[in-house]
């Protein structure tokens, strides 16, 4: 009996395996692929392997840099389509189920459908060349593609990237977290909330990110600043040095009058950052209150919400996320909802749903792809006007010796009469606010009499220094504007004030300058530490002489560097959140037992312990770092190796130093932490640039496309 039943039961075991290990691409989207043949696309590669894409339209140039990208970084790029097409979970398992729960539940594809056609006919030609740039790679390297029926993608697809990603930046992905867990819920601008609405302690908010995730410096100079009547930008983001918002350079040329020179995310087909010849900007993380959250109040079959003194159906559709496990894709439902004020989420507290800035919309695509194209301070500010950027600073120069910067936000237009940092009613239209407030009512700091403006993920009230403020008063408290100061503000300011003329040198020693004021969070937590009664402990005791004789820089030189730089790390992170200080006897005693353990002592060389690796085998990189979390030399985060040193892996990312000469001739130069080719480790531009990065210089960047081909440079067609 058992023989005949055991071949059975194995042969349905071997039906249900393979069933599950290829459902998954059987019930994928298959999009037709978008009919674009480009008239003429070359790409150049120059000594660093940074690509330069010429065409003869626009959209020839964005088949290229779609091509370009992915003969770089293919594996990225995926993962990025695959979050737009709610497959992550299929390619990275829960993780990336988790994305693809978010991407459901806020209507992302939805809302890409909607918009698509909506779109101007120039940007619907962009988004459709770069998805054909990418199935042409896939079609001539289908041994590359990661997850089966992946391809063809459309323009439609990409446009779904933006609408999925721009909402992260200014923190909704912590609150949707913090709503699904049924945690406190971290705003970015303001403090924890309970499920009703009440403020949570500081030291029990949650983390969510990491607080130095959000980052950045950006300084311009104008000629009246400068030695040589230049005007001079400077763009240095922080981001994750590998993975799906990780910098790539390139510079590209069209007929159509399109040239720039800059860095882009993967799954985008222009630069978001750099400049062209007339002007040029730069970004940084803002905090404003963009994010509203309200709580329903169901019915008793918690299928209907109160709304205005009556019930309204609660929108509700059953989603099945495919995770990845093993070789297997498991099916996972879930149930997704909605209502008049947006996504909504069910947890054991009650029903909760979300408003944020920028919802339902795709013009952010738009957007970018004007600035690129701009010629003058006026078109910018016109494509600004545009408001399709949710959030981000904006920090701004131009060949006529403009400078200025732009807190850019779409500021929710509220009502008056609620608590909007709390959790809002949710059954009253009196609290939905429909529309955001029109650009000229962004705080924006435009030719300031110090001849400088800069932001460190700061307030902007504070940014050109004493007597070039900007008045918060002006500004309505409904805005959420953030009041903080990071180190990074401070030091800058100081630098700047302390500075007469600034020529090209002294803004790069501004600019590399590893210093903590010896004021703010960083002055009080030493304090604390040096405060400590360590007459019991010798170790703790040396550990604070060490620190009262350290010379408040993370140059690698001092002594002490490498403890100051491990004792700050967790004060500026809580400083960051707005979170209570840890407690400082437990962060001295954990650095200490970790300097001991690993290097025989507490004073080790930063550069020791501080380090820059990646990869393995002959193209691996070791190399020693300086700077700290929130230095203006910024090397933020970092994983502890198995050796005890500290490898980073956010912080200084692109690099760019733009100068337009008194003729407004522009020129610059760049720098990456590793290479072009970050995730092709046979790659010569694997890591080609490290060496350069760690001892603050830079690359030209050819611009110019006679001084690209002067170079040497290696042209072909894709």
């Amino acid at each position: 009996m058992l023989r005949r039943i055991f071949p059975g039961f194995l042969l349905l075991l071997l039906v249900v395996a393979a069933s599950l290990a290829l459902w998954e691409p059987l019930t994928a989207e298959a999009p037709q692929a978008p009919a674009f043949k480009p008239a003429d696309v070359r790409i150049a590669r120059d000594k660093f392997g940074v690509p330069h894409i010429f065409g003869k339209t626009d959209a020839d140039v964005a088949y290229g840099v779609a091509y370009a990208h992915a003969e770089d970084d293919f594996s990225t790029l995926q993962e990025v389509l695959a979050m737009t097409r709610g497959r992550a979970g299929a390619m990275l398992g829960p993780e990336g189920a988790k994305v693809d729960y978010a991407e459901a539940l806020l209507g992302v594809r939805a809302t890409a459908k909607r918009d698509w056609p909506r779109l101007p006919a120039d940007v619907r030609a962009l988004f459709t060349a770069y998805a054909a740039g990418l199935n042409h790679y896939a079609e001539k390297h289908p041994d590359e593609v990661r997850l089966s029926a992946l391809f063809p993608v459309t323009g439609e697809d990409v446009v779904a990237g933006f609408v999925l990603r721009s909402p992260f930046f200014f923190g909704l992905d912590s609150v949707l977290g913090s709503l699904v867990e049924g945690t406190p819920i971290g705003r970015e601008g303001g403090p924890a909330l309970d499920a009703t609405g009440k403020l949570v302690p500081r030291a029990l908010t949650p983390v969510g990110r990491d607080p130095a995730d959000n980052g950045s410096n950006a300084m311009a100079v104008a000629p009246a600043r400068s030695t040589d009547g230049a005007t001079r930008l400077v763009s240095n983001s922080h981001q994750p040095w590998t993975g799906g918002v990780a910098w790539y350079e390139l510079v590209v040329h069209s007929e159509e009058g399109w040239d720039f020179a800059g860095a882009t995310f993967p799954g985008s087909p222009y630069p978001f950052l750099g400049h062209n010849k007339y002007l040029g900007w730069t970004n940084t993380v803002n905090r404003p209150d963009l994010i509203d959250v309200y709580r329903l109040v169901l019915d008793a079959s918690g299928e209907k919400y109160r709304f205005d003194g009556g019930w309204r159906p609660l929108e509700e559709k059953r989603i099945w996320l495919k995770v990845k496990v093993g070789p297997f894709v498991l099916p996972v439902p879930r149930t997704i909802y909605r209502s008049v004020h947006g996504p909504v989420v069910k947890n054991d507290k009650g029903a909760f749903a979300i408003r944020y800035a920028g919802q339902d919309q795709a013009k952010m695509v738009t957007q970018y792809y004007r600035l690129n194209k701009a010629r003058d301070f006026a078109q910018w500010r016109a494509a600004m006007a545009g408001q399709g950027v949710p959030a981000t600073n904006f920090v701004y120069a131009d060949a006529k010796g403009n400078i200025g910067l732009f807190y850019n936000a779409m500021f929710p237009d509220r009502p008056a009469g609620f608590d909007w940092r709390g959790v809002l009613p949710g059954d009253t239209s009196a609290a939905l606010w429909t529309r955001t407030l029109p650009f000229d009512r962004v705080p924006a700091l435009v030719n300031p009499r110090s001849g400088y403006v800069m932001n460190a993920n700061n307030t902007p009230w504070v940014a050109a220094g004493p007597g070039d403020e900007l008045d918060a008063a002006a500004f309505s408290p409904l805005l959420g504007i953030e009041d903080d100061m990071t180190n990074r503000a401070v030091r800058l300011i100081e630098l700047f004030e302390a500075s007469g003329p600034i020529d090209g040198a002294r803004l790069k020693a501004i600019k590399y300058d590893t210093a903590y004021a010896r004021t703010g969070y960083a002055k009080a937590w030493i304090d604390r530490l040096l405060a400590l009664d360590t007459k019991d402990d010798r170790a703790l005791a040396q550990a604070q002489a060490l620190l009262r004789k350290w010379d408040w820089t993370l140059d690698g030189r001092g002594k002490g560097d490498a403890l100051a730089l491990m004792v700050l790390r967790p004060a500026n992170g809580r400083h960051y959140q707005r979170r209570a200080p840890p407690d400082p006897q437990e962060v001295l005693r954990d650095v200490v037992a970790h300097l001991q353990e690993h290097f025989g002592g507490l004073d080790p060389r930063l550069g020791t312990v501080l380090r820059l690796r990646h990869g393995e085998g002959p193209n691996r990189i070791d190399l020693p770092l300086d700077g700290g979390n929130d230095t203006v030399r910024a090397s933020t985060l970092w994983d502890e190796e198995p050796d005890g040193r500290l490898k980073v892996r956010h912080g200084d990312s692109f690099i760019m130093f733009v100068t337009w000469d008194r003729g407004g001739r522009v020129r610059s130069e760049s720098i990456q932490p590793f290479g072009a080719a970050t995730t092709r480790p046979d790659s010569p531009h694997y890591n080609d640039q490290a060496p350069l990065f760690v001892r603050h210089q830079l690359k030209p960047v050819l611009f110019d496309p006679a001084a690209l081909r002067a170079s040497g440079a290696r042209f072909y067609r894709p």
